[in-house]
């Protein structure tokens, strides 16, 4: 039986021709909302998985040059183009862009990333929880968000700071914050 691969991973086959593909999702045609698949190919399997592991690598890595000082905004568009947006549906990528561009940024997108802190966080979950909500037409009463989308908003900004942990970029303090809606505000 195939080992089975964690997803990211590739996949690895051997050819009726006798050498070994590596296939891979590079990203998601935005037009059609197909994967994009890519491939390598070697004479051997060790060969196969060396190059599909860079491979994927090149596909993912975040710009080298940059000076890493980044701020909330910049790694979160970042993270976003980069890691999010290529495997996801259009739909949830416009729900991400929304929760990065109209909650995250306002309120701690001008924080350096080493700088950010957990009290920061929470605090914009609380703000976000009693006047987070975008005014568009007229002017409401009720500017409260609710728990589910105060829930997706820390959903977006934890995973891009798990991947800031992970690039190296963000000490791990704040990328284990928890977020739950049943405290009181």
């Amino acid at each position: 039986m195939a080992k089975k691969r964690a997803n990211g991973e590739g996949s690895i086959r051997k050819k009726p021709n006798g050498r070994w593909e590596g296939r891979y999702t590079q990203g998601i045609d935005p037009s059609t909302g197909r994967a994009i698949q890519k491939s390598v190919s070697a004479r051997t399997q060790a060969e196969c998985k060396e190059k599909l592991a860079k491979a994927i690598r090149d596909n993912r890595g975040i710009p080298v040059n940059h000076n890493e000082d980044y701020t909330v905004a910049e790694w979160c568009r970042l993270w976003f183009e980069t890691y999010s947006k290529p495997v996801i549906r259009p739909n949830t990528a416009k729900t991400y862009e929304n929760m990065i561009e109209n909650h995250i940024v306002p309120a701690i997108g001008g924080v350096k990333l080493k700088r950010l802190t957990a009290i920061q966080i929470q605090k914009m979950y609380n703000d976000s929880k009693t006047s987070g909500r975008v005014q568009r037409f007229e002017k409401k009463t009720d500017t409260a968000l609710s728990g589910s989308t105060v829930r997706r908003i820390h959903m977006v900004l934890s995973s891009a700071l798990k991947q800031a942990v992970k690039e190296r970029i963000k000490a791990p303090k704040c990328s284990r914050l928890r977020f739950s809606s049943r405290r009181r505000f």
